[in-house]
């Protein structure tokens, strides 16, 4: 295993917003967070050769991020979403399919780079098509493997994402996912943390992160319970804001920080990519350290 390399999967995409394209998809967007913190990443997803396609090579280059595991589809167009905003700034999408990172086709050197790494980041919606296959071959192997559930409808079914999260060390759902997979795995409890015990119960998972948009999150941890009651910004958009959530949570807790201060420094990452445009602001560990600590005037 190499040292803290974190290895995410999925798509990479543009998101269409009325005013322009910005660069995301889940996975993306978790990975672009843990290089901004200085976490060694590697990325695997599939694009067309198209001029999307391009610009997203340019984008992830200009990040200084490494393109080894972006594979070029000859048929498929590069991914793109609708993205409409509401009046708080909350996403909803419009995703076209088939996309090229339907189709990521396994190799004997992404299982290795899976195998070696410390944590393996992936999404539901990379299981609508040919992905799921690679998707599967990679979990065979992964050490420590983070399902973030992201679920956008109708791109899922439940009977994957219940096999998924039994092959999962660690779930990541908003609020409203996880009542929705706790009525659907017919948990007989109504609370949050009765749902929680009862899904870690039933998927013999011990790690399990539920974010509660502006009012935080909580981490049920090995037994133990960690709360984050979030922060108070103005916002912008709502998208990614999850996404560097988990990237900033996995990091904290792959370097084996304290667990109570790894979620409030995830609840203030979360908290200024929402006071920002887009999914992939420049947020450095110094913005997030002057965020949590302002300076007295």
């Amino acid at each position: 295993m190499k040292l803290n390399q974190i290895v995410c999967f999925g798509e990479v995409l543009w998101d269409l917003f009325p005013e322009g394209k910005q660069i995301g998809g889940a996975p993306f967007n978790v990975a672009c967070s843990f290089h901004g913190l200085g976490t060694p990443v590697h990325f695997i997803s599939r694009i067309g050769k198209d001029a999307l396609g391009q610009s997203v090579l340019t984008e992830i280059n200009g990040r200084e991020m490494s393109t080894e595991f972006i594979q070029l589809d000859e048929q498929y167009e590069t991914g793109k979403v609708e993205v409409v905003l509401d009046q708080k700034g909350v996403a909803t999408y419009k995703i076209a399919a088939p996309a090229a990172w339907d189709f990521i086709e396994a190799s004997p050197e992404m299982i290795q780079l899976v195998q070696e790494s410390s944590a393996f980041v992936f999404g539901s919606l990379i299981t609508r098509s040919v992905s799921y296959d690679a998707l599967k071959a990679c979990l065979k192997k992964a050490p420590f493997s983070v399902f973030d559930l992201n679920l956008r409808p109708p791109f899922y079914r439940i009977e994957i994402l219940e096999k998924l999260m039994h092959s999962s060390h660690m779930l990541k759902f908003n609020d409203e996912e996880l009542y929705f997979i706790a009525e659907e795995m017919r948990s007989p409890f109504n609370g949050m943390n009765q749902h929680i015990e009862y899904i870690a119960e039933k998927t013999n998972t011990e790690c399990i992160c539920v974010t509660k948009g502006m009012f935080g999150a909580v981490l049920y941890y090995h037994g133990q319970w960690f709360y984050n009651s979030g922060f108070k910004v103005e916002v912008v958009d709502t998208v990614g804001a999850g996404d560097s959530f988990l990237a900033t949570l996995v990091s904290g807790l792959v370097n084996k920080e304290n667990t109570q201060q790894v979620l409030d420094k995830a609840c203030s990452m979360g908290a200024m990519v929402a006071a920002s445009q887009g999914a992939n602001p420049t947020i450095t560990k110094e913005d997030l350290n002057n965020f949590m600590n302002p300076k007295k005037k």
